[in-house]
């Protein structure tokens, strides 16, 4: 019995620690959409769909790389 608590306790410690990351890559996407449509304006439908497809490096890279971004395109190297 031991052994089953212990399995339903380590599950749920990884659900809490898989919804924590997913949280936290949703808020560093919409950090970064709020860059873009302040730097670049409304973002077309490829942008959004990079942006959702992406991963927290990613998001972390393309962060960075916003600040000296001269178009959309050379940010994401479309």
């Amino acid at each position: 019995m031991a052994l089953v608590r212990e399995r339903a306790l380590r599950d749920e410690v990884s659900f809490i620690n898989e919804a924590k990351q997913e949280g936290r890559q949703e808020e560093a996407q919409r950090i970064l959409r709020k860059q873009l449509g302040l730097k670049f304006g409304d973002l077309p439908g490829w942008v959004e769909q990079r942006l959702d497809q992406a991963t927290a490096e990613q998001l972390d890279d393309w962060s960075a790389a916003v600040l000296t971004a001269n178009a959309l395109d050379e940010l994401f190297k479309h």
